[in-house]
């Protein structure tokens, strides 16, 4: 494809591995609740779908599993706190990653993050990772009322940039990714790293597909 005018690009598991911080904040809020952990492998399967949807599956050890209203308070609130005060602690840059950034940058684009992840615990993983001066646009999970996989996101920041969806590129690394592009009619690159809830990205077809971000620079030369 033709180098685009707009990048958005997803937060955890395309730019940032944050499961390390996720996994220790929902375990030990789930020990202060005497209830059983779950342990960084199996958490990882459960994160890209929000702060909400994680702890529903910690709580019921269910990917779509619901948990009950006053218990579900307690255990978000906790992990809520906790959390502020870990969004970085373990978390780290993938590889490549500055190099895709820094590229994209030079060719003038636009570029933009587009993540579920909540504002609050957005902007410090942002400002840790030295990300945060890269994007002409964030936009988080609560920002709107619908969020990934539904294409509102993508759709409002291109609006707010002035590049059809079609002059833009959508890069992450879920299934909630790839339809949010496909619905806003907007191509999709994604990596072969991150979550994914455990399934393999490729047999979902996306556009392009990269191990690194790093490769951006040959996808789009100068």
């Amino acid at each position: 494809m033709d180098t685009p005018e707009l990048v958005l690009f997803d937060l955890d598991g395309t730019l940032v591995d944050s499961v390390p911080d996720l996994a220790y904040s929902v375990d030990l809020a789930l020990r202060q609740l005497d209830m059983p952990t779950h342990g960084e492998e199996k958490i990882r399967s459960w994160v890209g779908r929000g702060a909400e949807k994680l702890i529903h599956a910690a709580l019921t050890g269910g990917f779509n599993g619901t948990a009950d209203a006053d218990l579900f308070k307690k255990c978000f609130d906790l992990f809520s706190d906790i959390y502020l005060s870990n969004t970085d602690s373990r978390s780290t840059l993938y590889p490549g990653v500055r190099d895709g950034l820094d590229h994209m940058t030079k060719l003038n684009c636009k570029l933009a993050c587009v993540t579920n992840k909540r504002e609050l615990f957005t902007a410090p993983v942002l400002k840790a990772m030295n990300l945060q001066h890269d994007f002409s646009y964030v936009i988080s999970g609560d920002t709107l009322p619908k969020k990934k996989p539904e294409p509102d996101q993508l759709l409002f920041v291109a609006d707010k940039l002035g590049i059809a969806p079609e002059r833009s590129l959508m890069v992450g690394d879920s299934i909630n990714d790839l339809h949010a592009a496909r619905a806003a009619q907007m191509p999709i690159l994604c990596v072969t790293y991150g979550y994914n809830h455990g399934d393999n990205i490729a047999d979902s077809k996306p556009d392009i597909l990269v191990d690194s971000l790093a490769e951006m620079i040959e996808l789009f030369p100068q």
